[in-house]
């Protein structure tokens, strides 16, 4: 089922989320059914399950192709519950990223370059990646809303901030979600 997703001034996007107690559970295989259904007709990478009011520490993500971000590498589709991320060094890059909780926005936002991440899927089988470039950032921008961050709060220079059809009148759009 397609979900509402929340936009940027929800409360609920702004709480930490809670951790996953269970897996393998179908309340959770539906949960996730009902995430990647929205996330694909919103053409997104990724979806945070408090961007459709679930206070979960749970993400899921994936690039095959995508019109919203054509240049992009691809990303495996991924389901990724209560991660932790570790940075493999202090280097950080900048780039455009949108969300689908900001819609028609876009920011120049600072992540790091290369980062591990663990957690568990669907299942509760351990997942540990080491990741650089679009993957890392994608997974960076999915974990702050575990935290209650939205990209708009990592932001340094608001000159670089905006809507698409001001920031991109050649059509590219940056965007991360």
């Amino acid at each position: 089922m397609i979900r509402p997703v929340l936009r940027m001034g929800d409360p609920r996007l702004a709480r930490k989320a809670a951790p996953v107690e269970q897996f393998a559970t179908p309340a959770l295989h539906a949960l996730i059914a009902d995430m990647e259904e929205t996330m694909r007709h919103l053409d997104g990478a990724g979806l945070a399950a408090p961007q459709i009011g679930v206070g979960l520490r749970l993400v899921i993500f994936g690039v095959d192709r995508n019109p919203r971000y054509p240049e992009a590498e691809p990303v495996p589709r991924t389901v990724l519950i209560n991660p932790v991320l570790f940075p493999l060094s202090s280097a950080t890059e900048e780039a455009w990223e949108g969300c689908l909780s900001v819609p028609g926005l876009r920011g120049w936002v600072p992540r790091w370059s290369r980062l591990r991440y663990t957690g568990f899927d669907a299942r509760g089988r351990p997942i540990d990646r080491s990741v650089a470039g679009f993957h890392a950032r994608v997974v960076q921008h999915e974990c702050d809303h575990l935290d209650g961050i939205l990209y708009p709060m990592r932001i340094r220079d608001m000159s670089r901030f905006g809507f698409v059809e001001e920031l991109f009148s050649e059509g590219s759009t940056g965007a991360v979600e």
